[in-house]
């Protein structure tokens, strides 16, 4: 069984209401209750043989969705920090991004433009382990993108439950928030 982990340490972060904070990590645990009761559905429904019927079939689709919402949360909460850190200009992380992207400013702004792709999902800066390259990519409702065989290095929620408590449609304004808000230093030690 998951159990939520606990972000309330987010709350007064700025640029991020307690309300919208509060919502979100609700919406959070419900992700990892559905992951939850997924799992003891599959298994009550494997226990019985019931592998070929629809309901296993559907539960089992369902599964991706709710797990996917639920580490896909887990990230982004855990890759913010009340106040921020300020990004090390010399860390192995910029540098990688530095080589990849020829600055630390292009990827932002190709993070930040990727971000602002209309739709829901999210953004994830990932690396390949295979070929040691970094890719942002867009992950559309949480389990239609996503690169298998990635890590995911930042993680950015661009559902409307991420920013519309707060900022209404201007979601340029909440990634500029978020930006402020991003601890550098797990993002470093996730490479």
């Amino acid at each position: 069984m998951y159990t939520p982990q606990n972000f309330s340490s987010l709350i007064g972060t700025p640029g991020f209401s307690e309300a919208l904070l509060t919502n979100h990590f609700t919406l959070y645990e419900g992700y990892v209750k559905n992951t939850n009761a997924c799992d003891v559905q599959l298994s009550a429904l494997a226990l019985d043989g019931k592998f070929s019927t629809p309901e296993y079939n559907e539960i089992k689709r369902h599964f991706g969705w709710e797990y996917n919402g639920m580490r896909l949360h887990e990230l982004y909460f855990s890759n913010m920090k009340n106040g921020g850190v300020t990004i090390d200009r010399d860390s192995s992380f910029v540098q990688k991004v530095t080589s990849t992207w020829g600055s630390v400013e292009n990827w932002m702004k190709d993070f930040k433009a990727t971000g602002s792709i209309r739709g829901i999902g999210w953004v994830v800066l990932v690396h390949d382990n295979a070929s040691d390259k970094l890719f942002n990519v867009w992950v559309n409702e949480h389990d239609t993108g996503n690169l298998v065989g990635t890590n995911p290095i930042l993680v950015m929620d661009v559902f409307e439950h991420a920013f519309m408590l707060d900022y209404g449609i201007k979601r340029a304004e909440y990634i500029e928030a978020f930006w402020n808000a991003i601890d550098w230093k797990v993002v470093a030690q996730r490479m």
